[in-house]
């Protein structure tokens, strides 16, 4: 899904509220943007029903370049990793 089509799905979803879908657009980026600073502030976001946010550290590792074979030094770095809750999991 790109973020048109889930704009247009929650605009189709809230139709009884009357919302444009640029209100729809600013609440979908607006959401988001909460959630990013709350993982970037508390190193987590939880959201019931859904999943888990969280930040993870990876440590500093060697690896190869896979076009030459030549070991290369991969400096360590931090990622944000997702973990469904149950009911999201049986869903699928």
């Amino acid at each position: 899904m790109k973020k048109q089509e889930l704009i247009d799905a929650v605009a189709k979803k809230c139709a009884k509220y009357e919302l444009s879908k640029a209100a729809v657009k600013d609440l979908i980026e607006a959401t988001f943007e909460e959630i990013m600073k709350a993982i970037k502030k508390e190193k987590k976001f939880q959201m019931p029903g859904f999943g888990t946010f969280s930040v993870k550290t990876r440590k500093a590792r060697t690896g190869r370049n896979p076009q030459t074979g030549e070991e290369i030094k991969i400096k360590a770095s931090k990622t944000v990793s997702f973990k469904p809750a149950s009911n999201f999991k049986e869903m699928l």
